[in-house]
């Protein structure tokens, strides 16, 4: 019977009676309105409520670390540039790291060679690693959370 009632209707038909159907709506599948990682680094209200998340669950290492390189990022002087790129590698790259993060051993070395005479950019594969790990792993936790849903809610409500 399948067969011949979509042998009557065509595609075009189908695709039209879609358009117009009624779904229901919730705030979990509500992707419309979701932040994306993009729109919670942007937002210092969501930023917040990301880090302390993050803190909850012993797992703020990649949000410092790429806030890190976002101010490293707006260094002006070289003096300035040497000194934090050597407090973010002691920090955040160099093994048993008090916040080491999860990069490859290349993007490490490429980062302990650039030490002697960093750039803006020594930083930018870590941070692009560390960006989508947070993108495909922190943030959808987060955007499923109590607190985030509260913090909806929240600014639903002023």
């Amino acid at each position: 019977m399948t067969k011949y009632f979509f042998s009557k209707i065509s595609l075009h038909r189908i695709k039209e009676f879609i358009k117009h159907v009624k779904w229901p709506r919730s705030s979990l599948t509500d992707y419309k309105f979701m932040p994306t990682l993009k729109d919670v680094l942007r937002n210092k209200v969501y930023l917040s409520a990301f880090h302390s998340y993050l803190q909850s669950e012993f797992s703020d290492e990649n949000i410092e670390f790429w806030l890190a390189c976002q101010n490293f990022r707006a260094t002006a002087s070289q003096d300035n540039l040497q000194w934090k790129a050597k407090d973010i590698y002691k920090e955040f790259i160099q093994p048993t790291a008090c916040k080491e993060i999860n990069v490859d051993h290349h993007i490490r070395e490429e980062i302990t060679k650039s030490l002697d005479k960093p750039s803006l950019t020594c930083f930018d594969e870590a941070q692009k690693h560390v960006y989508l790990l947070m993108e495909r792993d922190s943030c959808p936790r987060f955007l499923q959370s109590e607190a985030f849903l509260k913090l909806k809610q929240k600014s639903k409500t002023l």
